[in-house]
């Protein structure tokens, strides 16, 4: 769940990458976070020229729901949804409003923009991954 804005300056923004490549309504960026301690995968999109970010989980049941890597928008480029079950979601806040998913959201993330560059502000919830391991050379 996205923490309060007044919340966001004691939290060091992650960095994603840069806005620019963030076309509206076009692909997400899709990357590794921690979900209550679990490794998930999560995404950013632009939307009617803000940037949004939810957890790559579908409502319904917890599957990724991208049809192609970071394709999430329906053909119209109107609605999030599942490629898997056909949940739909309005993407300005993630509630349901077609299919399966009943009157579920998408788990958000507290997104935004910051010197010309796509930053996620992590929450108690949702956390940055850990690195990958670095392998120890044999003695």
């Amino acid at each position: 769940m996205a923490e309060p804005e007044g919340q966001r300056a004691a939290a060091a923004g992650q960095l994603l990458g840069l806005s620019a490549q963030l076309a509206e309504r076009g692909t997400a960026l899709v990357f590794d976070v921690l979900l209550w301690g679990q490794p998930a995968r999560a995404f950013v999109l632009r939307h009617d020229g803000v940037l949004r970010g939810y957890i790559n989980r579908c409502a319904h049941l917890p599957v990724e729901m991208d049809w192609q890597p970071g394709e999430f928008l329906d053909s119209d480029k109107r609605y999030i949804v599942c490629a898997i079950h056909g949940a739909t979601y309005e993407p300005a806040h993630g509630r349901c409003v077609g299919g399966p998913c009943g009157r579920s959201r998408l788990i958000a993330l507290d997104v935004g923009e910051q010197d010309g560059q796509a930053c996620w502000y992590p929450s108690r919830d949702v956390r940055p991954a850990l690195p990958a391991a670095t392998p120890t050379p044999p003695p």
